[in-house]
């Protein structure tokens, strides 16, 4: 057996985008599941310390599409359709948090009058590695399966 025909048998285009749409999908509906878990009324109370207008029925959405474009994601249906709300999420999530609050992982210390209260990046064995390159990954893995894989 050459090194040739070794190789081609682990290039698989069908199955190439199954690791990714398995994170990709996940943190997706973590995410959604999380709002719903902390309850929705604290996720409207974020999005409205952020300025997002019509927060309570934007809350609603951005759950809504977390849990079934995950879901989507996951199993890789209609991956080229559910790509636009999910990108539409993470550009104004960019936006609204992340370039004003930086692209670490953001804990929420508090939502007041004057905004959300964002506190330090949480600190431990994964801090160097996710305050910049798991943000990252998590982009370009997303971006990957949109343009490359279309859901194959």
């Amino acid at each position: 057996m050459t090194v040739t025909a070794m190789f081609e048998r682990l290039i698989h285009p069908q199955l190439a985008a199954v690791p990714l749409r398995l994170i990709v999908g996940y943190g997706f509906m973590e995410h959604g599941y999380a709002k719903l878990v902390n309850g929705p009324t604290n996720f409207v109370s974020i999005l409205q310390a952020l300025g997002i207008p019509n927060a309570p029925v934007m809350a609603w959405v951005t759950i809504f599409i977390e849990l079934l474009g995950g879901f989507a994601v996951l199993v890789g249906a209609f991956i080229p359709l559910i790509s636009v709300p999910l990108a539409g999420l993470l550009v104004v999530a960019m936006l609204s948090v992340h370039l004003p609050y930086g692209f670490s992982s953001i804990k929420l210390i508090a939502v007041a009058a004057a905004g959300a209260q964002f506190g330090p990046p949480a600190r431990g064995v994964w801090s160097s590695f996710s305050e910049w390159a798991l943000p990252s990954h998590v982009r370009v893995s997303f971006t990957w399966l949109v343009v490359v894989s279309s859901g194959r």
